[in-house]
């Protein structure tokens, strides 16, 4: 079987194929770590790749299967990691110049849970500093870019995670979403990015963002592909306090479930000035769609959706000047070659290691912290929160699932944003909310624009109901397939 046409397999068909003992993982990683060094020094979603590495592990995995001793479903196939998600002997820098010698002495729990699965576990990806961003411009190691038009950005801060699924790679990567940094890059590259309910999935061995919102999820080109590998990676893990103890059921069974007639919401609040018509455009027909299968249709009110970014750039920011104040030149970090004392330890090391929006965000969450503002700004901001979870919660008693655009515009242009930090923190409009009120959502590929660049639709459910909502996204996904759909550049 040629590369080009295993590139363009889907996880399940992959696990099919070697299953069935048509292909070998290693002729998969192979063809993989091929399209890799042909077009990622245009892409640049790799931060660090170790072939031999990706290539032991696949063997490791074909011994495996000869032995009649596969794992699972995901035993051989090539998976990778956002470059906050520790993998033991690998580098761990955030994009960051403050962690570039950085490597992780342990597995984050999803590292080892793939590993136990017998996934081929291979790269680091690209993200903006510290998942801070939305568009992998603020990498400090240079941007990922969008494989469907090499001018635009791929979206953030997991953009090297859906790029390298969208150039064909690999075939699955997991991300982290503290804002929108799963589902907002989906969209931009026309891939499938999922963010779980907050405590489904272990945080343990991510590089803390902000510790209330951030989230680890899955990339793939289906929404079977991401039911799949959000079955492994999810559960109760003791070594992350806000973990939840619940039971994780076999989604990729339950997708294929029959679909009962639902009820889907449009709150009237996402369709309102400031999206692009051709967004627009495809949200409708995918809309036009779920009422053609016999999905009632009904407008909802989410009043507080106003709130959601300056609520959220309040808590965010705190959570992640008290995390990253560990970065201080000491232990683990990079040391500033200019300090002559301690107090230039902490400040050179911090001024020079971390970039413009990492100090940005930092600052502000200082400020919102300190003595005198913490009542105004921080207080209110959870109380406020509290609201906007209570406004789902209301939604959710009349519907099932709701409907919304992921990203109110296509990809932009590199630069159009950089110079305005407002207009680029309201690129996560309409992700924003689900992280202030913890429930899982979806972005799922719904067309093209004229120009050729991919739109997301995405679907929010209720808290821990994960199957219902794979399973709506699936019925949509299934029919249309845009996320098979491969860009110019990833084709050989």
């Amino acid at each position: 079987m040629s590369s080009a046409v295993l590139l363009e397999k889907t996880a399940v068909e992959l696990s099919d194929l070697l299953r069935n003992k048509e292909i070998t993982s290693e002729e998969i990683t192979k063809a993989f770590l091929k399209q890799i060094n042909r077009i990622d020094d245009q892409v640049h979603a790799f931060l660090h790749l170790d072939e031999q590495d990706f290539l032991t592990q696949a063997k490791d995995s074909d011994k495996r299967r000869a032995q009649g001793k596969s794992l699972s479903p995901l035993d051989g196939i090539p998976v990778a990691l956002k470059d906050v998600i520790s993998v033991k002997g690998q580098p761990l820098t955030a994009a960051s110049k403050i962690l570039e010698n950085y490597i992780s002495p342990y597995d984050a729990t999803v590292t080892r849970k793939l590993k136990e699965a017998g996934a081929v576990i291979g790269g680091r990806l690209n993200l903006d500093e510290f998942a801070m961003g939305s568009s992998t411009e603020n990498s400090a190691f240079g941007p990922t870019r969008n494989p469907w038009n090499l001018n635009c950005v791929p979206g953030g801060s997991s953009g090297g995670s859906s790029a390298a699924v969208a150039a064909r790679e690999v075939p699955l990567t997991l991300g982290s979403d503290t804002g929108g940094s799963i589902r907002q890059p989906a969209s931009l590259c026309g891939v499938v990015g999922m963010k779980p309910t907050y405590g489904m999935v272990s945080r343990y061995g991510l590089a803390a963002f902000a510790s209330s919102l951030d989230q680890i999820g899955p990339f793939s080109k289906t929404v079977e592909d991401a039911a799949l590998l959000l079955e492994i990676i999810s559960g109760h893990d003791p070594l992350d306090s806000t973990s939840f103890p619940t039971e994780v059921p076999s989604y990729t069974q339950k997708i294929h479930d029959p679909l009962a007639p639902c009820t889907l919401g449009l709150p009237k609040e996402f369709f309102g000035e400031g999206m692009d018509n051709e967004v627009r455009n495809s949200i409708e027909k995918a809309v036009e769609f779920y009422r053609s299968q016999g999905h009632r249709i009904v407008e909802v009110s989410l009043p507080t959706t106003d709130l959601a970014v300056p609520v959220y750039y309040v808590i965010a920011t705190a959570e992640a000047s008290s995390n990253l104040a560990r970065y201080d030149g000491i232990r683990y970090t990079s040391r500033s070659n200019r300090a002559k004392n301690a107090v230039d330890v902490y400040a050179k090391s911090r001024g020079e290691g971390f970039g413009e929006e990492v100090k940005r965000r930092c600052i502000l969450g200082a400020y919102g912290l300190s003595s005198g503002y913490y009542d105004a700004y921080y207080l209110k901001a959870q109380k406020t929160r509290t609201l906007i979870r209570e406004d789902f919660n209301r939604v959710f008693k009349e519907v099932d699932a709701i409907i919304t655009p992921t990203s109110p515009t296509p990809a932009f242009e590199f630069g159009s944003k950089s110079d305005d930090p407002i207009s680029m923190y309201l690129s996560d409009i309409y992700t924003i909310s689900t992280n202030l009120a913890g429930l899982p959502a979806i972005s799922v590929p719904c067309g093209f624009t004229e120009a050729n660049l991919p739109i997301g639709l995405q679907l929010i459910g209720p808290a821990f109901n994960e199957s219902s909502l794979l399973k709506i996204a699936h019925a949509y996904d299934n029919e249309h397939k845009f996320g098979c759909v491969s860009p110019t550049l990833a084709k050989e």
